[in-house]
């Protein structure tokens, strides 16, 4: 077995079209500048391809690019991303999984690949650290995701496949890796529309191993040590997955029902993580490496059942008012084996029910009944019928049939599972999120909902919070490492831990710069040089990290404002700009205008939101 050291540096250069492959190398600058994963995805294809692709022809590639961090031992690092132009939203997308996928391909010798082109006829990709195989998959065309995986799996130790969602072009159909998923975005009907099945590796031909060994163990020691301290790492979501966010959600009258009319039920505890971990008695199912184990299992009418995480019971649970956990987990199934993204999924249906309910559409469906769902989720996964509309998302079947103003989406986006009329920072970062109404480019819902460290009602500071939340996890998605391992890393430090919370929140509300401060990101870029071989500077290093973060967020922007994207679209669905939730007699709505135009100025955008040239340069991004 051969040994690298931190990274491969090689990335494969796929022609589908040809049916060839070329080799080139990460160029030691953009390692710097953009670290790998999502950053080094977005610099692979502005490079690459012209700004207004079709992302459903030929032209548009997709990058498949593995984190820095991968194979080291480090924890939550068995992480990668994939970039591409989305089918839904027609602007950049990037979403990261933790399936077996990636950790193959690295130790098969690779860092990154890049795909373009489509094949004449349904093919699968077979990797090694030799180069690319082309094989037929007539075989395999229209199964779905988990018997396409097995399939393919005969080849290789770890892959990607698409199912019928992907190959009929849904715009939100997804790519799985063993039980997780690039879920957004779309990025199934793009291998999809490449007529390419899925993507297999053979590991296991090298060791990865960082640079530094004696710095990355004590780094490594004290990254385990604040995981297995944390209330929510060690905690909560160890014990009961991410759907421990329900009764959070709830409590904080920000849980998604009704398709957002109101942020909390009476009824939410039954599809909580507590009562599911009980009643179907649940053991680890999880990411590898994981040190935080959110992911899990259970007998759900005498079958083995993944449970659903908390997303999905948001989106296809509460906010159709379905509380069943069982029928849940049974939707959840049948999207993972078409292949589709559970967040869109149930944003669409929800805006299906309420048009049905106004007599906008014929559908069957309403809110708070399980009959006609499971046959619409599987029409939607074969276009028929009215799930041929359905297929194209919110947007446009809001477009097509009115109900524009209940399409509860952001940029084509349907929105997750946070209702930010409770969270107004997090309304923001839903408004100005890169890839649309997405929960991964900031988590500060957690500081205003659940923490209690900063008003969720008040927009003073909002936009600061929000820089600083993209920018730290668009470094940690270029890493790549778990988002969850911010809550251990932001909140175990000593001198936040031991800061009393009503001084969090005066010094949050008040002096926001001086509080994210204290929020202590410096283990993130110890590990990334201990890895690489870089000399660690404190503080220095911390700031770089930061500006790498900045600067893969902006290049992500720039991409996408080639595309048209601007201040129009920074916006949130109406009902949440002009309705008050059902929960809350005060009538709370966005006020997204007091906090834009602050986030403009904090990002160094024009007053239109596009990044101005002066950012670009201090950043060392390339206008194109």
């Amino acid at each position: 077995m051969g040994e690298v050291i931190g990274t491969n540096n090689r990335i494969l250069e796929i022609d589908l079209s040809s049916r060839k492959f070329s080799v080139s190398e990460v160029h030691p600058k953009d390692r710097d500048m953009y670290l790998g994963g999502k950053g080094m995805g977005l610099k692979l294809l502005y490079d690459r391809m012209e700004a207004g692709t079709d992302p459903l022809g030929p032209d548009n590639m997709i990058a498949f690019c593995m984190g820095v961090l991968m194979g080291t031992g480090a924890p939550c690092s068995g992480r990668f991303e994939a970039v591409t132009k989305s089918p839904l939203t027609g602007i950049m997308v990037s979403a990261s999984c933790g399936g077996p996928f990636g950790m193959a391909f690295k130790t098969a010798g690779w860092d990154a690949m890049v795909i373009k082109g489509k094949a004449s006829s349904p093919v699968y990709l077979v990797i090694d650290s030799k180069g690319v195989q082309f094989k037929p998959a007539t075989g395999v065309w229209g199964k779905d995701t988990e018997a396409a995986e097995k399939a393919l799996l005969k080849d290789g130790t770890g892959a990607v496949v698409i199912g019928p969602a992907g190959e009929n072009l849904v715009r939100f159909a997804n790519i799985r890796s063993g039980h997780r998923f690039l879920g957004r975005g779309g990025m199934g009907a793009v291998l999809g529309s490449k007529n390419l099945k899925g993507i297999v590796a053979k590991g296991g031909e090298f060791k990865i191993v960082p640079a530094n060994k004696k710095k990355f163990q004590k780094s490594n020691k004290r990254f385990f040590k604040y995981i297995n301290a944390n209330a929510i790492t060690a905690g909560s979501y160890r014990n009961f997955g991410t759907n421990a966010n329900v009764n959070l959600s709830n409590a904080a009258g920000i849980l998604p029902v009704h398709n957002f009319s109101g942020g909390s039920h009476g009824e939410a505890h039954k599809i909580s993580g507590e009562v599911m971990a009980n009643r179907f008695n649940t053991k680890y199912d999880t990411c590898k490496p994981c040190a935080i184990m959110c992911g899990h299992k259970g007998t759900v009418n005498g079958k083995d059942r993944h449970i659903p995480e908390y997303e999905t019971i948001g989106l296809m649970g509460s906010n159709l008012d379905v509380f069943d956990p069982v029928v849940i987990t049974e939707w959840n199934e049948l999207c993972s084996a078409y292949g589709m993204d559970t967040i869109s999924a149930g944003g669409t249906l929800a805006w299906a029910m309420e048009a049905t309910e106004k007599g906008l559409i014929k559908t069957g469906l309403k809110f708070g009944q399980v009959k006609g769902v499971a046959e619409m989720i599987r029409d939607i996964a074969y276009r028929k019928g009215i799930g041929n509309d359905l297929a194209e998302g919110s947007r446009a079947a809001s477009r097509k049939f009115g109900g524009e103003d209940f399409a509860i989406h952001v940029k084509g986006m349907e929105m997750a599972a946070y209702d930010p009329r409770g969270c107004v920072g997090h309304g923001l970062s839903y408004a100005v999120a890169n890839r649309g109404a997405c929960h991964l480019s900031t988590s500060l819902f957690t500081l205003e909902s659940y923490f209690g460290m900063a008003s969720p009602y008040a927009t003073r500071g909002k936009h600061t919070m929000v820089k600083f939340m993209e920018n730290t996890y668009a470094a940690m998605n270029s890493l790549h490492i778990c988002h969850f391992t911010a809550f251990a890393v932001f909140l175990e430090p000593p001198l936040i831990k031991l800061s009393p919370t009503p001084l969090l929140w005066l010094l949050t509300q008040n002096l926001t710069p001086l509080a994210l401060n204290l929020m202590d990101v410096s283990l993130w870029p110890e590990m990334w040089h201990s890895t690489v071989g870089k000399p660690y500077i404190p503080y220095i290093s911390m700031l770089r990290f930061l500006k790498t973060g900045e600067r893969i967020h902006v290049l992500e922007r720039w991409m996408n404002t080639r595309e048209g994207i601007s201040k129009k679209d920074d916006t949130l669905p109406r009902r949440l700009l002009t309705e008050g939730r059902r929960c809350d007699q005060e009538e709370h709505v966005v006020p997204i205008e007091k906090m834009l135009g602050k986030y403009y100025k904090a990002r160094g955008y024009d007053e239109n939101g596009i990044p101005k040239k002066r950012t670009l340069k201090r950043l060392g991004i390339e206008i194109k």
